[in-house]
């Protein structure tokens, strides 16, 4: 594999045009960082870098640029981003107000389970990304129903931002096929 990486490196710089500015570049580097260690562990011992070699996997994102729907998804989150933030900045408030929440309910009822705030942040985050806990729940009637409450929100903390980028990715593409016309 790293044979094929250096014969795709070496003939990018010689069919360059500026071959000093192609290896300075960003994806120039990125390929050059890729291939390095595996060369330089003949002569060094590298074992403290071999997180290098995952900058491989960043070449992959250089197929993004020849892909049409990647591209319209970018765009779409460029166009998107002002209500993506703003919902996000929302979530995160009502991950803190839903911890608060269940620790008003369950505190007294479960001390060891519910201890502080931030402990019931992980039961937080688990239940309004709907995955479950499963060893952390509720046994008091308030924190029950105030969990429906939290699962419920926690359904449309995933359904708003799908819509979102749903309208945005068809506005996108009725733009290109405008264009197109």
């Amino acid at each position: 594999m790293v044979l094929i990486f250096t014969i795709e490196y070496l003939t990018r710089i010689f069919l360059s045009t500026n071959r000093l500015r192609f290896i300075f570049s960003f994806y120039g580097m990125v390929d050059l960082l890729a291939i390095l260690p595996f060369y330089l562990a003949f002569a060094v011992d590298l074992r403290t870098l071999r997180l290098v070699r995952l900058l491989r996997l960043a070449r992959i994102l250089k197929l993004a640029r020849y892909n049409s729907a990647l591209q319209r998804f970018a765009k779409a989150l460029r166009l998107a981003k002002e209500e993506l933030i703003i919902f996000t900045s929302a979530s995160l408030v009502v991950l803190y107000l839903s911890a608060v929440g269940i620790y008003h309910f369950e505190n007294a009822a479960q001390p060891e389970v519910f201890r502080s705030i931030f402990d019931c942040l992980w039961w937080s985050v688990a239940t309004l990304t709907t995955v479950d806990n499963g060893d952390i729940y509720p046994i008091t009637l308030g924190g029950r129903f105030f969990t429906f409450i939290v699962l419920m929100i926690g359904l449309g903390l995933v359904a708003v931002p799908t819509g979102i980028l749903a309208s945005t990715l068809s506005a996108v593409r009725r733009q290109e096929d405008a264009l197109k016309e």
